[in-house]
C-alpha cells in the first residue's frame, strides 16, 4: 500500500509550559519539521508543507530504509548540531547541500506502522512503539521526554541555551493542524541595542540592523514585530534620523540612521549562541 503525506499537528505558542501530570515535555529542536514515509515504494521525506525533499536527504532516507518495519509514517525534525550538541539552524542549510553526514532526524511521533493507522491511538502509546523501533546511535534518533516538573525543565532548557520546550498531552490523539494538545514555549532574553538602520522590501518581513550600545559594533539583525501604531512611529523616527552608513558595511537596501535610537530585542536562547538572525525587535526607545 502506498502511503500519503499527513499534514502535521502544529503546536500553539505559549509563554511557559503547562503544569501537571497530564503532559510530557520535550526539547524544541531548531531545524526543519519533516515527515518520513516508508512503504512498498521505498522511503520519501517530506517538508512541513508536504514537499518531497527525499533527494536532499539521501543519507537520512537510507537510514530510514534500514529500520526493521514494513511501512511507517514518522513525524520529526531534521537538524544539525554544533560542538555543544545543540541544534544549529544556521548550519542546517549548508549541511543539506555540502555535509549530508551531519544531518539527523529526531523522531517524536509515529502516525502509521505496518498497515495500521495510529493517529487515533493516544500519544503515550504511539511514542512507546516509536521508541522501540528506533535504534540508538544512528542518524534517526528518538526524542525522549524530559524528566521533572515543567518549571524546572524550562529553567534547565533555558540555561543550556536550547530554543525551548514542546509540551504534549499524554492522552491526545494526532490531528493535523494547530492544536492546543501540543504547546511550545520558547526561551528568550530581552536586551537593548543601538539601531543602525532598517531594511524593508515589499512582500518580505522588515528587519532592523542592531549594534552594541556604547561601541556601535554591529551584532546582527532582528525581525520587527511591532504593532501597526508603533511601527508607524518607528518609520517616522527612521525618516527623521537619516544618517550615513557605518564604515565597513555595504547594504544598498538599508535605510541608515544616526546614532541614538535604541531598540529592545527579544533574543531566543539558541540565538544567544548563534547570533541575532531571526530574533525580534518588539519595542524601542528614543534618543
Amino acid at each position: 500500500m502506498r502511503l500519503k503525506f499527513i499534514p502535521p499537528l502544529m503546536p500553539i505558542l505559549v509563554e511557559k509550559p503547562p503544569e501537571g501530570d497530564g503532559w510530557i515535555h520535550e526539547v524544541k529542536f531548531d531545524g526543519y519539521r519533516s515527515q518520513i514515509v516508508r512503504d512498498i515504494d521505498g522511503v520519501r521525506i517530506f517538508t512541513r508543507r508536504g514537499l518531497d525533499w527525499t533527494s536532499k536527504y539521501r543519507d537520512l532516507a537510507a537510514a530510514a530504509a534500514s529500520l526493521e518495519v514494513e511501512s511507517a509514517i514518522i513525524d520529526g525534525e531534521i537538524i544539525v548540531t554544533n560542538e555543544a550538541g545543540i541544534s544549529d539552524f544556521a548550519a542546517l542549510r549548508k549541511a543539506i547541500t555540502r555535509r549530508q553526514h551531519d544531518l539527523y532526524f529526531v523522531a517524536f511521533d509515529l502516525l502509521h506502522l505496518n498497515g495500521h493507522d495510529l493517529c487515533d491511538m493516544v500519544l503515550e502509546d504511539r511514542r512507546e512503539i516509536l521508541a522501540e523501533m528506533i535504534p540508538e546511535g544512528g542518524r534517526i534518533q528518538y526524542s525522549r521526554a524530559l524528566p521533572g516538573d515543567a518549571k524546572a525543565i524550562f529553567h534547565l532548557v533555558d540555561q543550556a541555551g536550547l530554543e525551548g520546550v514542546v509540551s504534549k498531552r499524554k492522552e491526545s490523539k494526532y490531528r493535523s493542524g494547530p492544536s492546543t494538545n501540543w504547546l511550545k514555549a520558547k526561551c528568550y532574553s530581552i536586551d537593548e541595542y543601538e539601531l543602525l538602520g532598517v531594511e524593508r522590501e515589499a512582500g518580505k518581513p522588515a528587519f532592523a540592523l542592531m549594534a552594541e550600545r556604547g561601541t556601535g559594533r554591529y551584532v546582527g539583525s532582528a525581525f520587527i514585530t511591532l504593532n501597526r501604531e508603533m511601527r508607524k512611529r518607528l518609520w517616522e523616527r527612521v525618516r527623521d534620523h537619516v544618517g550615513p552608513p557605518p564604515k565597513g558595511i555595504r547594504r544598498p537596501a538599508t535605510q541608515w540612521v544616526k546614532p541614538g535610537l535604541i531598540g529592545r530585542v527579544k533574543t531566543y536562547a539558541a540565538r544567544r549562541i548563534c547570533g541575532m538572525r531571526r530574533c525580534r525587535i518588539f519595542g524601542r526607545k528614543g534618543t
